[in-house]
């Protein structure tokens, strides 16, 4: 069981996912063409100047890289010193494409105006900060720019046919992450209420299925979802132990079998908004 707290930097000591394989699965986990369609939806498009909130791994910041040029260029910011390191040591040397240490908890004048401000699977780990965090961006967003928060719903909990207890088990542990975490498993509901909020016109908004599995799982996706059950349950295992019979232990070995069978069928809501920031004047 690893430790999900951070040595690196005390305000990110509560991010859940926290492991020194991190940014790993965040490459691995990437469904490129997906995230090109979301790009798409979101008006990603050449020549325009866009900050990739969050940015994680790289990965995502490369792909919106690609659709804007020729003439644009994308910045990629994360808290993590880790997954910095990688997306520059990965991700660094290709055109348009810069990183940059930062807390999104804190204002991002230092690095001008934005065309375009793409954040996708960030504020379901900031509960209580989600609007200020939705505020820093507007501030850096030009006028007539685009914010698109992208994110996901009932996450982790929708599954058939998981038994009753392993599924019971699996909606206290989100309920324990959500609490100790400041996690927010049902965040996505919440992103049009953040937009129209701020002010933003012509808001759109897009439902999509994330983690569609069924028939045989691709060893990428298996990889993804149990180093979230293990690292989520390592940090509530009281959590498991209490309530589930056999503990962690069982509770792993059981939602594998879950996994493993090819009748499963699981997957996550992923809303996508997109609002335009009004022009001056």
């Amino acid at each position: 069981m690893q430790d999900p707290s951070s040595p690196e930097r005390p305000r990110a000591t509560g991010y859940l996912m926290e492991s020194e394989e991190e940014a790993i699965r965040l490459d691995v986990k990437t469904d490129r063409n997906a995230v090109r369609r979301q790009a798409l939806w979101c008006g990603v498009e050449p020549g325009l100047r866009v900050l990739d909130a969050g940015c994680g791994a790289g990965v995502t910041t490369s792909i919106l890289a690609e659709q804007v040029l020729p003439g644009g260029s994308v910045l990629g910011v994360d808290y993590s010193p880790q997954r910095i390191d990688y997306a520059v040591a990965h991700y660094g040397g290709e055109q348009g494409v810069a990183f940059a240490l930062h807390d999104l908890r804190d204002p991002l004048s230092r690095f001008g105006s934005f065309d375009l401000i793409w954040m996708r699977f960030v504020l379901e780990y900031h509960r209580s900060a989600a609007r200020t965090i939705v505020k820093n961006l507007l501030e850096c967003l030009k006028p007539g720019g685009r914010l698109c928060l992208l994110d996901l719903d009932y996450n982790c909990l929708i599954h058939h046919e998981l038994p009753p207890a392993t599924m019971d088990a699996l909606q206290n542990i989100m309920s324990a992450v959500d609490e100790r975490f400041d996690f927010d498993t049902f965040v996505g509901r919440k992103l049009y209420a953040f937009l129209y909020d701020a002010g933003l016109e012509d808001i759109r908004v897009e439902l999509a299925a994330h983690n569609l599995f069924y028939g045989p799982m691709k060893e990428s996706d298996k990889f993804n979802l149990m180093k979230k059950i293990e690292i989520a349950g390592s940090a509530v295992n009281d959590v498991i132990e209490a309530c589930y019979p056999g503990g962690y232990a069982r509770f792993y070995e059981d939602f594998v079998r879950h996994l493993d069978n090819p009748r499963r069928f699981t997957y996550t809501p992923l809303l996508m908004t997109s609002g335009r920031k009004p022009s001056s004047g």
